[in-house]
């Protein structure tokens, strides 16, 4: 059973601006995500443009899509995954010292039957997968928290 939602947060000690040039640059992606080797938006990223993601897990490579689904400059940047209807979202939030990052995985309305299907078969199953994908975003989160006090 896919959880309908999974998050990691971080505070990190520069400003809003500076961090989310960091978040809003999808060609930095595969600097912070351990499982993203590329994304790559078809146009200007605004709602309802589209990406090209390439990612892996150890020897597996595979393809996907997503959607910007929000884009709201310095506070919040969202993609829906085609391949799963899953969204992807970093939100950001001013603080006395810097910058929250709260990087979410909702799954609300499930994730498509083919897709929870692949990752029982291929990687594990669900629930250490899920438990991976919350390690991911920690360290996302830590990436990009290195790279914006850096």
């Amino acid at each position: 059973m896919t959880a309908p939602l999974l998050q990691a947060e971080i505070d990190i000690d520069a400003p809003v601006s500076r961090v989310w040039s960091l978040i809003a640059d999808l060609g930095n992606m595969p600097r912070w995500s351990p499982q993203c080797r590329l994304m790559k938006a078809l146009g200007e990223v605004r709602p309802g443009t589209r990406t090209i993601n390439l990612n892996r897990r150890n020897r597996l490579f595979w393809p996907t899509t997503s959607t910007i689904t929000e884009f709201i400059p310095e506070r919040k940047l969202a993609f829906r995954v085609n391949a799963n209807n899953t969204v992807w979202s970093y939100e950001l939030e001013p603080t006395a010292t810097g910058t929250r990052v709260v990087e979410t995985r909702h799954a609300e309305n499930g994730v498509k039957a083919v897709s929870n299907m692949t990752v029982n078969a291929v990687m594990g199953g669900v629930q250490s997968f899920e438990r991976e994908l919350v390690a991911g975003m920690n360290m996302s989160l830590a990436r990009i928290k290195a790279a914006a006090e850096g």
